[in-house]
């Protein structure tokens, strides 16, 4: 039986500053594509402490040129780390 998968909010985080700065994007450009009010929303994405809901998983796979699943990190991820993956896929 296989094991539920879990996404690890620290590493998605960390991917999500990352995939970024690889474009260019500041958390207030992120900020004002998503259309809210203040970024702490975004900070916290980029901690680990929360996680977009599927919606904002969505605009930000477009916002950065990427699929949803090259955002999200599971727990057991052995696709390498971040780095690796901006470079394989430009």
């Amino acid at each position: 039986m296989r094991d539920y998968p879990v996404i690890n909010t620290e590493a998605t985080g960390k991917r999500i500053k990352e995939l970024c700065r690889h474009n260019n994007i500041s958390v207030n450009d992120v900020k004002e594509f998503m259309g809210f009010e203040n970024p702490q929303a975004i900070y916290k994405w980029q901690r680990g402490e929360t996680l977009p809901n599927i919606d904002n998983f969505f605009a930000l796979s477009r916002l950065l040129n990427v699929p949803i699943d090259s955002i999200i990190i599971s727990e057991d991820d052995s696709r390498g780390s971040s780095s690796e993956f901006i470079h394989l896929h430009k």
